[in-house]
């Protein structure tokens, strides 16, 4: 069987030719170092050890397991199982259903989405940033800022239920543009047409790519990616001008000051000094009407842009225009999306919004800034700032819900003041039975989180007055935790202005502070990065490749050599008392994962292994 990762690349290799199409895809699948890879990929997810209809999780993951997948796609007789679909609350109080997939099909949908991600991903648009290697929510925000210079007008789009009203014939039809594998094709229908269950009744999938799956985005993202190319051949046929005309208010005094400049030079050495400083000093005072005058005309109607982003199923689109362009581009958009996807704006969310407003998208305000500033530089010359260019904001809602969403917040309304709003930081009953490290990684985790994401807002630094409450929030639960006052903490974990927590480790003492590093601007962006790197006591790097544990044939507690090896799953490893001996190693390697044969995991489930 050929190396997975060889296959993948072959397939990468072949997706720039438009006319190329895929065959004998399916094959794959009965290669087992293609699960191998899947698992090792999927494993860490926490999601892992939350059943699926079938009532199976991760643990017990073995090679025979894996064998007899691959034994049921070879006779074709593999049926995805619905998916147990459960609610999660959202932000605004409501709640989202979710998917939880059979991780038997997990790692089938794995398999599948490495393909159609090879085959795919070089083929998706610039415009597109959601669910894609190397991007996030920061690059399609920096993507507008380079690109959205001098819009007038924003389209806010959104696409009402995009997820759940994906319609699978039309989907089929886009892969089998590039696929014309229809044993692969048809295993993607099964996914599509699996259903789910809820309260233990099953429900048909008519449309929608299914809850929770991990094909589910790159499905969206395959389907979606034909408005990114409507979008990008609708440009050439809106775009007009290659630029704007000089605005007749900005040529009228750059004429008077060229006449000036050019007199001034002819006759120099003919004139008083008082006269060469007269003229010296209108020149300087036509160049500072010329500083807070558009250089370009606003009216040129022989001038117009459209550009666009799309992050999932919320897109941008800035118009340089007038207000019936940017309502023309949106009627267009929708035709589109309704024609040729099956699928509607939503109305109540889809807004026309002027550039100098605040346009919503991903969480930011974003604007266009109509600010005439000048600046010096270096080389003592004057030059405009901020003129059309896109300015990003953090909204008061959103950091003040979080505070209030972690319950480290109260407001009060001061009656005798006219109701004035009060807010005062509060202890979290939730977080005091909890080690004083995992209590500051906790605050850590959320400061972080909400800076992380928020750093490219120009207003960022308003967000240590989140910070002011959390941090007052932590100090309020070390005092409720320890039964003392505020003040008392303070002294005892500030150390050199930083409240320190220290926890021992083989190596020694080792201390994690406080979030420290402010709230400052940053551009910066780093797809590849953590937003909630924090420093943990129990973490170890160094470790076995967990599949090459999974094919070593020795059971890691009774030491016999069986090519019968089934690898236990545990959720986290604080859970585990320590009592038995398997949890007593498992604590002392600092692994999640124990490799044992079938004898060892029955005992083990049974309670006798020790």
């Amino acid at each position: 069987m050929r190396n997975p990762k060889n296959v993948l690349e072959s397939l990468t290799s072949k997706a720039a030719s438009k006319d190329y199409h895929y065959q004998r895809l399916y094959r794959n699948l009965y290669n087992p170092a293609f699960f191998l890879l899947a698992y090792e990929r999927i494993q860490a997810k926490p999601g892992n050890m939350t059943a699926g209809s079938d009532g199976k999780t991760i643990d017990g993951m073995s090679m025979k397991r894996i064998e007899a997948l691959i034994q049921k796609l070879k006779d074709f007789s593999y049926q995805p199982k619905p998916a147990r679909r459960t609610y999660i609350p959202k932000a605004n109080g409501k709640t989202r259903p979710l998917g939880i997939p059979s991780f038997d099909d997990k790692l089938v949908q794995e398999v599948v989405r490495m393909i159609l991600e090879s085959i795919y991903e070089p083929t998706f648009h610039v415009t597109s940033h959601g669910f894609r290697p190397k991007r996030s929510c920061h690059t399609a925000l920096q993507y507008i800022k380079r690109n959205y210079t001098g819009v007038k007008w924003f389209v806010e789009g959104d696409i009402k239920g995009c997820f759940d009203n994906v319609d699978h014939h039309v989907l089929v039809q886009i892969l089998r543009r590039r696929i014309a594998d229809e044993h692969f094709i048809g295993l993607i229908w099964k996914f599509l047409k699996a259903g789910y269950m809820e309260n233990w009744v099953y429900h048909n999938t008519y449309s929608g790519t299914p809850q929770g799956s991990l094909i589910s985005p790159i499905l969206a993202n395959i389907y979606l990616n034909e408005l990114d190319v409507f979008m990008a051949e609708y440009a050439k046929t809106f775009n007009r001008g290659t630029k704007r005309k000089i605005n007749p208010a900005y040529k009228k005094p750059l004429d008077v000051r060229r006449g000036k400049q050019e007199w001034l030079k002819r006759n120099e050495a003919k004139i008083s000094e008082e006269k060469r400083r007269e003229v010296m000093a209108q020149i300087q005072e036509l160049n500072s009407q010329l500083r807070s005058i558009p250089y370009s005309d606003p009216m040129d109607t022989e001038y117009r842009r459209v550009v666009y982003v799309r992050y999932a199923d919320d897109f941008l689109i800035g118009v340089i225009g007038s207000k019936e362009d940017a309502r023309q581009v949106k009627s267009d958009v929708g035709t589109f999306i309704k024609e040729h996807l099956h699928l509607e704006m939503s109305p109540e969310k889809t807004l026309i919004t002027h550039g100098s407003d605040f346009a919503h998208f991903l969480g930011y305000l974003t604007t266009v800034s109509r600010e005439q500033n000048s600046t010096r530089t270096k080389t003592g010359f004057t030059r405009r700032t901020y003129v059309g260019k896109v300015k990003l904001y953090v909204p008061k809602e959103k950091w003040l819900n979080r505070l209030l969403s972690y319950g480290a917040l109260k407001i009060s309304y001061d009656k005798t003041h006219g109701n004035k709003e009060v807010w005062e930081p509060v202890r979290r009953p939730g977080l005091i039975r909890l080690d004083d490290i995992e209590i500051l990684n906790q605050y850590n985790a959320e400061v972080r989180g909400m800076y992380n994401y928020y750093r490219l807002a120009n207003n960022a630094t308003v967000l240590n007055a989140f910070l002011y409450v959390m941090k007052f929030s932590m100090y309020k639960t070390f005092a409720g935790k320890y039964r003392t006052s505020m003040r008392k903490i303070i002294r005892k974990y500030c150390h050199n202005g930083d409240f320190t927590v220290s926890y021992p480790t083989k190596s020694g003492t080792k201390s994690v502070v406080f979030y420290n590093q402010g709230m400052r601007h940053n551009d910066k962006v780093v797809v590849t990065e953590n937003p909630d790197i924090i420093g943990r006591a129990n973490e170890n790097r160094r470790y076995t490749r967990l599949t090459d544990r999974l094919q070593g044939h020795i059971c890691e507690f009774c030491g016999a050599e069986t090519e019968d090896i089934e690898i236990h799953h545990v959720r986290k490893l604080k859970d585990l008392s320590g009592k038995a001996e398997w949890e007593r190693q498992m604590i002392a390697r600092k692994r999640k994962t124990m490799a044992l044969c079938h004898s060892c995991h029955v005992k083990l489930h049974n309670g006798k292994l020790d």
